[in-house]
């Protein structure tokens, strides 16, 4: 998956933050969505100028950005489950 084919930055959308191209739905957005609890069908139904491989995309472009450390949460600012 190369994620640059759907995830791109410019400065004259969402300010600058990184959208699924040809949308204004940001990653951020769409993770947030997620971390709320909808599902990929959910985003797909609500949203029909995504598909699966920019939701895919999504994942693979937070996924290069935490691996090359440019994503960092210091543990100690990293609460467990209880």
């Amino acid at each position: 998956m190369n994620w640059q084919d759907y995830i791109h930055s410019d400065e004259q959308i969402v300010s600058g933050k990184p959208v699924v191209k040809g949308t204004r739905l940001s990653v951020e957005f769409l993770l947030e969505r997620l971390a709320d609890g909808w599902t990929e069908q959910d985003l797909l139904d609500n949203y029909p100028r995504l598909s699966k491989e920019s939701l895919q995309a999504v994942f693979a472009y937070v996924y290069a950005t935490m691996k090359d450390n440019l994503v960092f949460f210091p543990a100690s600012n990293l609460r467990q489950a209880s």
